[in-house]
């Protein structure tokens, strides 16, 4: 599926050439410095998973990663979590300056949402996309975990309120991935249930064990530095109930989601095997 987004990204992104080229180059830098393609790839698996095929899904899946990586950005600025690498390389504001990376972040937000209303199928209302996609970004989704995070910073809280937070922070862009992909392939009420049922444990499960990585993965595995969440006082799972019960929680919520993934439609497997994928990730 890479090869896909990828080149839907390519189409769907101005070329670093175009004016104003330094924004447009800080922007391409951060699309195609790597990463897993996780909210595309689940959104075109979606998306076939219901109708058969995955291409209708294209300008969303290339959407999914213009919103996230719109995120990676802000997450990594001084003024958030202050990295200075993300996936093995420089961070976006150590290689424009904390402006442009600022304004890359800003155009990548407002590119997504352009991107996903070019969904054409029949049936479908572009417009129910949108909404789907903003609900998953705002002040209730990751937005809004976001704020949580950096307001919980140096404080103590509980397994609960973690969670809370992750569900915002992460699982909602997860589960808009999944939404959107099978809104554009023609899903049921009741297949969209499923799917957000799914993406309810997926998107909590791959946050927590992105907290274990933070604790005990190397730096080369994790493409940035180890350690920082504890280093800033960052409410984390581990934190909150310690490593061992932080695993156990990430394989209970992976449980509940592979127990999901049969109802998933004709990709079933593929759902069920991501589950596995995400209980034993190293990166």
């Amino acid at each position: 599926m890479r090869p896909g987004i990828d080149a839907a990204l390519h189409r769907y992104m101005p070329a670093a050439s175009e004016l104003p080229g330094q924004l447009h180059a800080s922007m391409r830098y951060s699309v195609f410095a790597g990463g897993k393609r996780l909210r595309p790839a689940l959104c075109l698996l979606a998306c076939e998973s219901v109708c058969g095929r995955a291409s209708p899904a294209l300008p969303a899946a290339a959407a999914l990663e213009m919103v996230h990586t719109f995120s990676l950005i802000h997450d990594d600025l001084p003024g958030m979590d202050n990295d200075d690498y993300r996936r093995g390389l420089l961070t976006n504001h150590k290689v424009f300056g904390e402006g442009m990376a600022i304004l890359a972040g800003d155009a990548l937000l407002a590119l997504g949402f352009a991107t996903l209303l070019r969904t054409r199928r029949r049936g479908v209302d572009p417009c129910a996309l949108l909404e789907t996609l903003t609900e998953a970004t705002g002040t209730h989704g990751m937005i809004g975990g976001q704020a949580i995070d950096l307001l919980s910073e140096r404080r103590r809280l509980g397994l609960r309120q973690v969670v809370a937070m992750h569900r915002r922070k992460t699982g909602m862009l997860l589960r808009a991935s999944l939404l959107v992909g099978a809104q554009v392939g023609g899903a049921t009420p009741s297949g969209l249930r499923q799917f957000t049922a799914y993406g309810d444990r997926i998107g909590l499960a791959f946050q927590i064990v992105d907290d274990i990585l933070n604790v005990r993965a190397t730096a080369r595995e994790l493409g940035k530095a180890v350690g920082s969440d504890q280093a800033r006082g960052k409410a984390t799972v581990p934190a909150a109930v310690g490593l061992a019960r932080a695993g156990r929680e990430a394989e209970r919520v992976l449980l509940e989601a592979r127990a999901i993934a049969p109802r998933l439609g004709r990709r079933a497997a593929e759902f069920a095997s991501l589950t596995e994928y995400l209980l034993h990730r190293t990166h």
